[in-house]
């Protein structure tokens, strides 16, 4: 069972890529708490208005782990980052939406930095039965695992890529096609979805087709200054909830 989800999961996500999922669940990449200690020690520093950011300084703007509960926090390696940017859509007005679900910013952002961020479901307890265990592992396959995309921008390229992805929401209510090589993932329905945070804000539930399996995946979308805040939440079981707590505790920390 849990090898269907995972290949149904895997085949609707292509463009995501496995290495966001597995990466996600156990990296061997240094965590981003370790990685970023000293955004860790900083976490109530703030994006100043309007001003254009480094990597460096976004990078300590970013959700460590300790900043938000029952969630783990890992770093997005160099191999994430190359296996979705061959991701590309059979429409070009959907753009937008692909560089949401593909740890990208849209538009042309001076830096980026990227984050990996799990649910973490309880844990059974050391005397549970068999059935328990088993129980408590298909959760835990079935969390919610959503990317953190910080984009910082020049002039007013924040909320031009804002409004473009807002605009490619409503363009593409009827669906898209991701393609991955030769991989074809449907897109069936865009639908508008309620959030609210920083300067403004878009939100989107995402339709996936995955071999006649519906999966329910979410894009939050939030500008703070020049800054933009990107999130894609997805699940292994097919239907992921709005991360909302992630995209609060984000905002929370750009100020």
């Amino acid at each position: 069972m849990r090898r269907t989800i995972v290949r149904r999961t895997a085949v609707a996500a292509s463009a995501v890529s496995l290495a966001l999922l597995v990466g996600a669940c156990g990296s061997s990449d240094k965590p981003a708490a370790d990685a970023s200690s000293e955004g860790k020690e900083k976490g109530k520093e703030s994006a100043p208005a309007g001003k254009v950011l480094t990597k460096a300084e976004l990078d300590k703007l970013m959700l460590v782990d300790g900043d938000l509960k029952d969630h783990k926090v890992t770093n997005a390696s160099e191999a994430d980052l190359a296996s979705v940017k061959a991701a590309t859509t059979d429409k070009a007005e959907c753009k937008p939406l692909l560089d949401a679900m593909t740890l990208q910013s849209g538009g042309k952002p001076a830096a980026t930095a990227v984050r990996k961020i799990m649910a973490m479901p309880a844990k059974p307890a050391e005397n549970a039965s068999p059935e328990e265990k088993a129980k408590a592992g298909l959760n835990a396959l079935g969390a919610t695992i959503t990317s953190d995309v910080l984009g910082s921008y020049e002039g007013k390229g924040a909320q031009e890529a804002l409004a473009k992805l807002s605009a490619a929401g409503k363009a593409c209510t009827g669906g898209f096609t991701m393609i991955v090589g030769s991989d074809k993932t449907k897109i069936t329905k865009v639908e508008p979805a309620t959030f609210s945070g920083g300067d403004e804000a878009v939100a989107f539930t995402l339709t996936l087709d995955a071999e006649g399996t519906t999966n329910a995946t979410h894009v939050v979308a939030s500008r703070k200054g020049s800054t933009l805040a990107t999130l894609f939440a997805m699940s292994l079981a097919g239907k992921a909830e709005q991360p909302k707590a992630v995209a609060d505790a984000q905002l929370g920390k750009l100020g």
